[in-house]
């Protein structure tokens, strides 16, 4: 299938974690970026300070319009009036419902933080370090009704090391989407992907 000269994307997503993502996504001309979706601004810290999710930061900075429903749902008609190809979610924190999943030509892609099925859930990085895995790693997937389940499109590996934290585990594998998925997302929408 010959795929839209630029592919008209939404991308779904809250922490630093997704940064990288959106901001190789931006890069690749081959992306139109429409619109992000995210998280409310929430207190933090000691002085719970009003802050917005680094998703929306680096969204504004490129003049993307954003969009943070306290229900995903509530987005329904805006997103159908949008008419992405293909939405982006990268640790969102809301399950996206069927009937959102549904509306882009391609689906909807997720980047998860685990060599799935292992690791289902919120906190797949701890959970490798806790079980003493040797490796772990990133799965691109196309999203179905469940959590983290879905047809998978590509899976990268790491080694983790002896020293490796959650938080350096986390930016490793936050680069490594970053480097992995564009290409990932084209292949697929060629057809040269079987999911």
């Amino acid at each position: 299938m010959a795929y839209p000269e630029k592919i008209r994307t939404i991308f779904i997503g809250t922490p630093d974690f997704a940064v990288p993502s959106l901001r190789a996504l931006i890069k690749d001309e081959q992306f139109d970026i429409i619109a992000v979706v995210t998280q409310s601004d929430k207190k933090v810290g000691r002085k719970q300070v009003i802050t917005p999710p680094p998703v929306k930061i680096e969204a504004e900075k490129n003049n993307i319009p954003v969009f943070q429903p306290n229900k995903i749902l509530n987005l329904k008609s805006q997103i159908l009036n949008l008419k992405p190809d293909i939405i982006i979610v990268i640790a969102y924190a809301q399950i996206i419902p069927e009937s959102i999943l549904d509306l882009p030509k391609f689906g909807c892609v997720n980047v998860h933080g685990s060599l799935l099925p292992k690791y289902r859930g919120a906190s797949p990085i701890q959970a490798a370090i806790l079980g003493g895995d040797k490796e772990t790693g990133i799965t691109i997937m196309k999203m179905a009704k469940g959590l983290d389940s879905g047809p998978i499109l590509a899976k990268k590996e790491v080694k983790i090391a002896p020293s490796d934290t959650s938080a350096s585990l986390y930016e490793r594998l936050s680069r490594l989407s970053a480097e992995t998925l564009p290409e990932v997302l084209k292949k697929y929408i060629e057809g040269k992907i079987k999911p």
